[in-house]
């Protein structure tokens, strides 16, 4: 696993009040890859520091690393991000779809995102061309084709992928359970577009580029989770 600070734009306001922070959980060095070169190429300005955390594939080691860094004291209080790719379950989606999760499901039950219309919002806006959708994300611990994607879309997911249940779960489980998740995914094939077919890297370079574009939004959620509640 592997955990990189990224400075935060606000020093003036931090200097005011402590800003908390946010954690971006992703699984494969690809994506965290993504996640870091968007910042430098779109810009944009969090209003607390930023880590982007590289947990290693499948939901156990999701579960550990996001655990061990969470209870951790600069990340106590961290708001979470799930990210990286997913499979879409849904006819008619595309690699480079985004999928913004209302709830994440697993083992452990579901967990309910935080803010799921402010980020369809803030991601339509950042990756102006790209279809966002939003619904249930479900969990599993292995590669998921044929069948069981059409079992799983049975169960009224529209999405899947192995960590984002377990980073949710464990966030709420590890010292704050009030504390905001969300899960953004960005599919990487889809019923029309398995991997095993040809379009594989066509679809992967699609989905990089739609990944290193979300950022912005991830700021735009983090600030929303500042401003006074009505």
């Amino acid at each position: 696993m592997a955990a990189e600070p990224e400075p935060s734009g606000s020093a003036h306001a931090s200097a005011a009040a402590p800003v908390p922070p946010m954690l971006i959980a992703c699984a494969l060095g690809i994506e965290q890859l993504a996640l870091r070169s968007g910042r430098r190429r779109h810009g944009g300005t969090s209003p607390g520091p930023v880590t982007v955390l590289r947990t290693g594939m499948g939901p156990a080691n999701a579960q550990r690393a996001v655990t061990r860094a969470l209870e951790g004291g600069e990340l106590r209080g961290a708001a979470v991000v799930a990210s990286g790719f997913c499979a879409g379950l849904e006819p008619g989606m595309h690699p480079g779809d985004l999928v913004v999760a209302d709830e994440t499901r697993g083992p452990g039950g579901s967990t309910l995102c935080t803010g799921t219309d402010l980020l369809v919002d803030a991601l339509t806006r950042a990756v102006p061309g790209r279809t966002v959708h939003s619904g249930p994300l479900t969990g599993s611990d292995h590669v998921v084709r044929g069948q069981e994607r059409a079992q799983l879309r049975g169960t009224g997911a529209i999405a899947v992928d192995m960590e984002s249940a377990a980073t949710l779960r464990s966030a709420l489980n590890t010292g704050v359970r009030s504390r905001p998740v969300a899960a953004v995914r960005v599919v990487v094939d889809a019923p029309e577009h398995e991997l095993v077919r040809i379009g594989t890297v066509r679809g992967g370079i699609s989905a990089f580029r739609v990944l290193r574009s979300v950022l912005p939004a991830f700021y735009e959620w983090h600030r929303s989770l500042l401003l006074p509640r009505r």
